[in-house]
């Protein structure tokens, strides 16, 4: 039997197909293990996030309780308990421990001895528990908040300009850091939020109160400009008076301070416009008529147009209450005001735009800070505290009536026709023409004046995250 053998040749593409699969799944494995490397990296990526944001806005809550809490009014205020101004090393703490912690023991404040190192332990004069717990529910998770005063070595600047970091306390005057106590004294709050995985953060403020000045040089003040004179129209009746001299008793304050004058004018502005008559009825200091130049007393805040605005601006952010027209009205009445004002509750009021007092049978008790144009009724209307028109600059009054201001008032033009912000002061005006008006006018009250005088914020000079 013959066997024919035949030699198959095997093709060199054989085995490829299963190289090529093999290829594809570790392509395919590597894709994988890398989406989940990635994954895991954005999940850790996303947790440092969190906590990093959650700790941030944990320390910044500490320091808004902190500078909440500095104001007079606010229910929780700590601000009669520190002393001015507040030397270093003395401190204040709010503490929120959790689990009844000791917070200073378990998280040290080591930064206060590394901004004050010739004192670097701190002379605690008080610990105030938070109010962020709420019925046994902690909020933010903040360890610590301290408030000291701060220096020019604190700060690691020479506001002096003496080639010296001095000790001493540095204080705010509207404008500018300045060691001299010519305003209020400058504060730092510190916080210290620590969240249970470790991660923590330090922010600061310096912070600085901001308050109307109760210092006014006149009972009635008109601001004006060169070529931008003030203008006065009385009804020129021996019952209409505006009298510099101190008046008027309040809660807790009996009047007795140095006399000022009837009206002030200031700022390059002249009393041509000023008509007073009978001149006997313009009273107070220096001689009478009492009308005087008060340019050079007037408070920092009332020097520019700039410095006044920022001082409205500040009042408007602390407002009792705001109050602007509704559409249709062009303007608000008496009907708006508030009814729970009165001597031991004073309040802040702004109306932004024009205020009509026609027909309103109330007093109003605090500070009224007028935008727009201030028709007043003395018939039976009276404010006891201090009134503002800024803005348009315009005192309206063409009825009779025994009402009268008691405390001080100050008119400023600041705005034009539209509303823009002038870089000089306009005519400031009052216009009182009833024929017989029964009552005083404008009576000064050093008593409704630090009645109304209250600090209305604690402005943030700077903020910085410090290095942890």
């Amino acid at each position: 039997m013959n066997v024919q053998l035949t030699n198959r040749r095997r093709s060199p593409e054989a085995g490829v197909a299963m190289l090529i699969a093999i290829f594809v799944l570790l392509l395919i494995a590597v894709v994988g293990i890398a989406l989940i490397v990635s994954s895991g990296t954005e999940t850790a990526l996303a947790g440092n996030y969190r906590s990093s944001t959650v700790v941030y806005y944990a320390a910044l809550a500490g320091l808004e309780e902190a500078r909440g809490r500095l104001l007079p009014k606010n229910p929780n205020s700590f601000n009669a308990t520190i002393p001015a101004p507040l030397f270093p090393p003395n401190v204040f703490y709010i503490t929120n421990p959790a689990n009844g912690e000791n917070v200073l023991a378990t998280y040290p404040d080591q930064e206060y001895g590394t901004e004050f190192p010739l004192s670097p332990v701190p002379t605690i004069l008080g610990t105030i528990p938070s109010v962020s717990t709420v019925a046994g529910i902690q909020g933010q998770l903040y360890r610590w908040v301290r408030i000291n005063g701060v220096t020019e070595k604190s700060l690691n600047i020479d506001v002096a300009n003496n080639g010296m970091s001095d000790p001493g306390p540095l204080y705010f005057d509207g404008a500018h850091l300045t060691p001299t106590p010519t305003g209020n004294q400058a504060l730092e709050i510190t916080s210290l939020a620590f969240l249970p995985n470790g991660t923590k953060k330090l922010l600061q403020y310096v912070v600085a109160p901001i308050a109307l000045s109760p210092n006014f040089p006149a009972v009635l003040t008109l601001l004006g400009s060169p070529g931008n004179n003030v203008q006065f129209t009385s009804p020129g009746h021996p019952d209409f008076i505006v009298n510099g001299n101190d008046e008027y008793a309040a809660p807790g304050c009996t009047p007795g301070s140095t006399p000022v004058y009837a009206i002030g004018y200031g700022n390059g502005s002249n009393a041509s416009g000023i008509n007073t008559s009978p001149p006997t009825q313009y009273i107070g200091a220096g001689s009478t008529p009492s009308i005087s130049d008060v340019t050079a007393s007037l408070p920092s805040s009332f020097q520019s147009v700039q410095t006044l605005n920022a001082l409205i601006q500040n009042i408007m952010q602390s407002a009792d209450v705001e109050l602007s027209p509704a559409p249709p009205a062009t303007m608000v009445t008496g009907s708006a005001l508030p009814t729970t004002m009165s001597a031991s509750n004073p309040m802040t009021v702004v109306v932004n735009g024009d205020l009509n007092l026609t027909g309103w049978n109330g007093t109003g008790y605090g500070l009224l800070v007028v935008t727009g144009t201030l028709t007043y009724d003395p018939g039976p209307a009276t404010w006891d505290g201090i009134v503002l028109v800024v803005g348009k600059g315009n005192y309206v009054s063409t009825t009779n009536g025994f009402g009268l201001i008691s405390g001080a008032m100050l008119i400023a033009q600041t705005v034009d026709g539209a509303g823009n912000l002038l870089s000089n002061f306009g005519p400031a005006s009052f216009s009182q023409t009833g024929n017989q008006p029964a009552g005083h006018g404008v009576d000064y009250s050093s008593c409704y004046i630090k009645l109304s005088i209250q600090t209305l914020s604690y402005k943030v000079l700077s903020f910085r995250e410090i290095p942890q």
